[in-house]
């Protein structure tokens, strides 16, 4: 199969959602993910960051081949986060979420799926009654550690794996709702050594994936995780797809 780019083969274009810093370690690994993805794998994406605040606009992130909601919360727009992973979930465009990305996919399902409108995030809004992402009792930053892999799930199947090791750089992880996330199909398919919920994924989709860990920070750049492999993949397939001429 050509590679994405070529003469022969659609560009896939990925949104890159967040509020984009030199500070923030994991926007900074973007371009080196991108350029071995194009010379190792032969997945080259046509890549635009869009700040949240512009995410919040109506068909910010349609037309994409694929969506990755990125760290670096508190975001600027809350309303423009949740507004692109919507779009991300609602159109079945490949989407990847990380840290805040994965916070910000829980929130987003508990309000428009689960019918939850009042939940909150704690970043965001401290003193509200229901929250849904709420600090943790030990922060994450700097921190590495285990996740165990539910078996048959896309995380299992695109990681390789039942465990790994993943870096984190989060204050704030899931606290209520989970069984009602469950119950309304969002699948929660990984877990710390405590039990605490990592990865996020929403079967039909074809490829819905949000971490609370941040695999762009694994190594150092240079080789691309799994994960952030697979979404390329599935933009390019997606590109593909929406380039075949109809029947």
């Amino acid at each position: 199969m050509p590679a994405s780019g070529s003469s022969s083969s659609p560009v896939a274009r990925i949104a890159l959602v967040g509020d984009r810093s030199p500070n923030v370690t994991s926007h900074t690994r973007v371009p080196l993910l991108l350029d071995a993805l194009a010379t190792q794998d032969h997945l080259v994406l046509d890549a635009y960051w869009i700040p949240t605040e512009d995410a919040a606009e109506p068909d910010a992130v349609r037309g994409f081949d694929a969506v990755w909601v990125l760290p670096g919360s508190p975001y600027r727009s809350e309303a423009g986060a949740l507004a692109a992973i919507r779009t991300a979930r609602e159109d079945g465009v490949p989407f990847l979420g990380t840290c805040g990305g994965f916070q910000h996919t829980l929130l987003e399902f508990a309000r428009h799926v689960c019918g939850l409108t009042h939940v909150a995030h704690a970043e965001n809004d401290p003193d509200a009654d229901d929250l849904l992402i709420a600090p943790l009792a030990c922060s994450l930053v700097g921190h590495e550690g285990a996740v165990t892999i539910a078996p048959g799930s896309l995380a299992e199947s695109v990681v390789g794996a039942r465990r790994s090791i993943e870096r984190y750089h989060c204050s704030y992880g899931p606290a209520a709702h989970l069984d009602t996330l469950r119950a309304h199909g969002l699948r929660l398919t990984g877990e710390d050594e405590e039990g605490q919920a990592r990865i996020a994924e929403l079967p039909g989709h074809p490829f819905f994936l949000a971490t609370l860990f941040q695999p762009e920070l694994a190594g150092d750049g240079t080789r691309p995780h799994p994960i952030v492999r697979a979404l390329a993949r599935a933009a390019v397939e997606h590109a593909q797809t929406s380039a075949r001429p109809s029947a």
